[in-house]
């Protein structure tokens, strides 16, 4: 689990891994975090569910599952318990959820899939046999007891057409008025027609003989023999945990009556708080499973196209930004139009892979924050992301830092990165970070090499660490250089940091080959000078 995810999906029911899968497939980066009490989980089989007709509810999960993660969804076994509004400091809407095992996750999107409890009615043996043979729908269970013996438990003004519902499955239908109002003159005409019998007064118990339900007990002792019953429960949002956003369910009617509770929301899952939606059973309380994937799916493309509303967005502002620091003169213009030009001539300038230094000494360190200088394409700061870390990840180039962002979006790990645009020998990014990253700084410019390593080692914080990797010589392919430059060494670039014994640990300081491939396709040994140094922590 990384600290935080484009979105979270509170519920790994039907709705909640068709929503991961439609977000998975669009390259974004999902958490589902679910604590295993899905609404059917009493359910034999799942009914009315094509190509997976009769299939165990835990089946379909596991099979979801396997499927999501293909796409690099990531799901956890936990509980949620709070979300709050927390947005980030680069922008945009943001929530932290915790978890009740301690942890917390930051999220720039909340999807709700939850479901709801159905709230049975008091009697006695009945919630033990719910999902048996005491069940709801028609729909979902009256193929399974057809021609038996069926009894309609009445607690509101649907028993009625409950009643008409099942006799269509069987010829055996007893509505039990229970504890629902009296029967109109036309539903009691109605039943009537159909053969339905009505018995009256209060049912107590349900019998149950072998594991079967055989029968329920009225208030004055007598036993009805039936083997299944319909009732119509409570339907209650499982939505406590949104308290802390002040996102309260509303009641939910039918015919102007009150069944329950929900969620409200838009036709696309857009709940009244923006960058929190829902899908399945907690907004929709009479949706089947089927209607629960395909809200998900739904719900899962209206907010991928909501973050790359808020992405462009963002893009947008940093290339205004990155006009202003021109004519403020922050970005020196001949290093600009060096840059881009250089950047210009091959869609992809570099090989898209982490340099190989930078993979040797951070694939073992905990994931914090890291600063990437000169990140080029991008692959450096995108392969940190994926391990966890959270990125601010620097370029003087527009052309390569849209690069960089595009290539962030596409591995699902733009959330973790912070693109921004600096020439390093006029401004230094703020804050300090457990990593920083200095690879090949290195150009045929005029630039002030001691001032911006010594910025990138007041930047490493406590504990933090400093790695600089430069070229030691000129690769064999390289044409035309001048045979007078001399590269500095790795003692030599200690140097320039001028750094306190004090303060400061010297990891690293040697001068490792390898293997690499030019422009052309030759191959040659290349020389790296390597430089890492640990500031010491608190004692």
């Amino acid at each position: 689990m990384r600290d935080g995810y484009d979105v979270v999906v509170i519920g790994g029911g039907a709705a909640g891994l068709s929503g991961a899968l439609a977000l998975g497939r669009s390259r974004r980066s999902v958490l589902v975090v679910d604590d295993g009490t899905p609404r059917n989980a009493t359910a034999g089989r799942m009914q009315n569910v094509l190509t997976n007709d009769g299939v165990p509810p835990a089946e379909l999960s596991a099979t979801g599952r396997a499927e999501v993660a293909r796409y690099g969804v990531e799901v956890v076994d936990a509980t949620v318990v709070s979300a709050v509004r927390s947005d980030p400091p680069t922008g945009g809407i943001g929530f932290t959820v915790a978890l009740a095992d301690g942890r917390s996750v930051a999220a720039r999107r909340l999807l709700l899939t939850t479901g709801l409890v159905d709230e049975l009615p008091e009697v006695v043996g009945l919630a033990g046999r719910w999902g048996r043979d005491v069940l709801h729908c028609p729909y979902c269970h009256g193929w399974e007891v057809r021609d038996s013996a069926v009894g309609i438990l009445a607690t509101g003004p649907t028993a009625a057409h409950q009643a008409l519902l099942f006799r269509q499955l069987t010829d055996d239908v007893v509505l039990f008025t229970h504890t629902g109002p009296a029967l109109s003159p036309t539903d009691a005409e109605r039943l009537a027609a159909r053969g339905v019998t009505v018995v009256t007064g209060e049912v107590t118990e349900v019998v149950v003989t072998d594991d079967r339900l055989t029968g329920v007990r009225l208030a004055s002792g007598e036993v009805v023999a039936r083997q299944a019953l319909a009732v119509t429960p409570r339907l209650r949002a499982r939505a406590d945990l949104l308290a802390g956003l002040g996102l309260a369910p509303e009641e939910f009617e039918v015919a102007g009556t009150v069944f329950g509770d929900r969620v409200p929301a838009d036709p696309r899952g857009a709940t009244a708080l923006p960058g929190v939606w829902v899908a399945g059973n907690v907004t929709d309380p009479v949706a089947t499973v089927t209607v629960a994937i395909a809200a998900g799916t739904t719900v899962g493309g209206q907010l991928n196209a909501d973050l790359v509303t808020e992405d462009t967005d963002r893009a947008v502002a940093r290339r205004n930004a990155a006009a202003q620091e021109d004519a403020a003169g922050a970005i020196d213009p001949e290093t600009a139009r060096y840059w881009d030009a250089l950047y210009a001539e091959q869609k992809r300038r570099w090989s898209g892979k982490p340099n190989v230094r930078l993979v040797e000494e951070a694939a073992e360190l905990p994931a914090g924050t890291a600063l990437d200088l000169g990140c080029g394409e991008g692959a450096d700061a995108i392969w940190l992301a994926r391990r966890g870390w959270r990125v601010t990840a620097v370029d003087v180039s527009i052309t390569a830092l849209r690069r960089s962002a595009a290539e962030a979006v596409r591995a699902g790990v733009a959330d973790l990165i912070d693109f921004q645009r600096h020439d390093l020998d006029r401004t230094f990014p703020a804050g300090e970070f457990d990593l920083v990253s200095a690879q090949f700084l290195q150009t045929p410019l005029e630039f002030s090499r001691q001032r911006v390593l010594r910025a990138a080692a007041r930047a490493v914080a406590p504990g933090g660490r400093l790695l600089i990797v430069e070229h030691g010589a000129f690769p064999p392919w390289a044409r035309g250089h001048h045979p007078e430059h001399r590269f500095l060494t790795p003692e030599e670039i200690l140097a320039l940091l001028d750094l306190d014994p004090a303060d400061w640990v010297t990891e690293r300081l040697d001068a490792p080959s390898r293997e690499a491939t030019g422009p052309d396709g030759e191959t040659g040994t290349l020389l790296d000078s390597r430089v890492l140094v640990r500031r010491r922590g608190p004692a």
